[in-house]
């Protein structure tokens, strides 16, 4: 463990994804095992296990290995959750989401082989910016990237259900990645009922308990949206009751130093009924994401 470089801005990705791709494994089927990795230094913990900076031993190549005790996902009932978020996220490609390139398991862990964001979890650069918020040219970058990632997904009949910065990575060149479908839903019909995702970002039609479709996202990007701008979510209350009720009323405050034009955005997202809300290819095309990304 003591010989990975804990620094992954230091290896020669292109020369390491040519060697994968002369690996056995490639194209072909494969058992993978603890043997193959070299398990380094922790990234970040979660409640089921730790994310470990790794080495797969014949290529070199570098990936974040996700180590989670089956103990504890049963104790906590969410076997059925965690196979559906490999499920899906294994059949997820794109520049803008995290890939899963590969799972296994032993008799106590499960491991998952994931693409290396060298720069870690947003949430913890958008605390650290000054202000605590971003700038408008970097919040709309983000936002036409995660718009991007959303929209492929929904292509692909995914909603994500539990968009936050938490649930967003950064690479080594400031790009995002979308991560955790553990909330995500495949779904054909585009319907669902099931209330599940963070509180200040549930959009009315969950609050309510109405059935809904993958405009939930849309509303959870207005609220990201928000959040990159002014450092918390327009909703944030001191009770469970009272953000419900704001959600309900669309009690939004935008502070004096947001730009028409981000308000312009924000407001065509947070909108109901869903229906009104503007598509993910409209978010793409929005005249202040567009200036702010000349």
């Amino acid at each position: 463990m003591d010989g990975i470089d804990c620094d992954p801005s230091n290896s020669e990705l292109l020369m390491k994804t040519i060697k994968m791709m002369q690996h056995p494994a490639y194209e072909n089927p494969y058992e993978w095992s603890t043997d193959d990795f070299e398990i380094g230094c922790p990234l970040g913990r979660g409640k089921f296990g730790r994310v470990y900076l790794t080495r797969e031993r014949e290529t070199g190549f570098m990936v974040a290995m996700k180590v989670m005790f089956k103990s504890q996902l049963t104790k906590w009932n969410v076997e059925k959750q965690l196979l559906r978020e490999i499920e899906i996220q294994s059949r997820l490609k794109h520049p803008h989401i995290l890939r899963l390139y590969t799972w296994f398991h032993d008799d106590r862990r499960i491991y998952l082989a994931l693409e290396l964001a060298a720069q870690g979890e947003l949430y913890k650069h958008l605390k650290a910016a000054p202000k605590g918020r971003f700038d408008e040219r970097r919040s709309a970058r983000y936002i036409s990237q995660v718009a991007d990632a959303l929209n492929y997904c929904h292509a692909n009949n995914v909603i994500h259900r539990d968009l936050k910065p938490e649930n967003i990575l950064l690479t080594d060149d400031d790009n995002i990645k979308l991560a955790d479908f553990g909330w995500s839903a495949h779904t054909n019909s585009n319907k669902r009922k099931t209330m599940c995702g963070t509180l200040d970002y549930l959009p009315p039609e969950m609050v309510d308990g109405k059935m809904y479709d993958d405009s939930v996202d849309q509303w959870c990007l207005g609220i990201l949206c928000y959040e990159f701008l002014v450092g918390n979510p327009p909703f944030e209350s001191q009770t469970t009751q009272n953000t419900y009720d704001k959600i309900r009323r669309l009690d939004i405050v935008y502070p004096r130093h947001m730009t028409t034009g981000a308000i312009n955005l924000i407001s065509k997202l947070l909108r109901i009924p869903s229906s009104s809300r503007i598509t993910l290819r409209d978010v793409m095309n929005h005249p202040w994401v567009l200036q702010m990304k000349q």
